[in-house]
């Protein structure tokens, strides 16, 4: 079993149809200043707690600022389980681009 790397509008798509697991991997302060919409931070001083919480059935979208270190992370999830692992081409800048971000507060 593999992730599959996805465009943002399938990843619209996938938010719209189901009830997903989104996570941001960039570091804290890109998260603070805008994400996608209901996504997770998550860092090295978290991930544990998320994978020892996570319904893993339910899909994961990973992102990270440009979809090349979301790869290894998405392998990563698949590897702990996770069943349906999307890393977003292109990442948050990609998405940016096209559609609505939200700001921490």
């Amino acid at each position: 079993m593999t992730f599959q790397q996805i465009d943002t509008d399938q990843v619209k798509n996938l938010i719209e149809e189901k009830d997903v697991e989104i996570v941001d991997i960039r570091d804290f302060t890109a998260y603070g200043s805008a994400h996608i919409m209901n996504a997770r931070h998550l860092s090295d001083g978290n991930v544990q707690e998320f994978l020892n919480s996570a319904d893993k059935s339910k899909p994961l979208v990973v992102y990270c600022y440009h979809g090349h270190t979301s790869r290894g992370a998405a392998e990563y999830f698949v590897n702990s389980g996770f069943q349906n692992v999307y890393s977003i081409d292109g990442g948050f800048e990609a998405w940016r681009a096209k559609h609505p971000v939200e700001a921490s507060e």
